[in-house]
């Protein structure tokens, strides 16, 4: 639960040390929907493969990989599959080119901080049981 915790707090402290400053500083009208939907977008899939990591590191092996070859995939199809959704049938997320800009930026660093917690979280197998 506390990585979970960690993985919010960082990507909404993230988008708070990013997206108010950009928005300042370029003039961008839709700055902070573009940031917030596309930290959202990332933050999401990034919670559920925390928490499935969490039930497979207390199962078998395989269980464990299953669970990074899975999460990769619904890491990257669901961020994709809703990002081009959003951007090809909201005439909002046409205006300026920074949506995507602002996906990229986003993936990048969740998934980055998801990669770190997942490590973390991790049983040592050294360590006895």
């Amino acid at each position: 639960m506390a990585r979970l915790l960690t993985l919010a707090a960082g990507c909404s402290a993230f988008w708070v040390l990013t997206a108010i400053p950009v928005r300042h500083w370029t003039g961008g009208e839709w700055t902070l929907v573009y940031s917030g939907t596309a930290m959202l977008l990332c933050l999401l899939p990034g919670l559920a493969t925390l928490a499935w990591a969490g039930l497979a590191f207390r199962g078998a092996a395989d269980q464990q990989l299953t669970m990074v070859l899975g999460a990769t995939g619904v890491r990257m199809f669901g961020v994709l599959l809703v990002a081009l959704l959003l951007y090809q049938n909201v005439p909002l997320f046409q205006i300026e080119g920074g949506f995507l800009v602002w996906l990229l930026v986003f993936y990048l660093f969740t998934l980055a901080l998801e990669m770190y917690l997942l490590l973390q979280g991790r049983p040592n197998p050294d360590s006895p049981a």
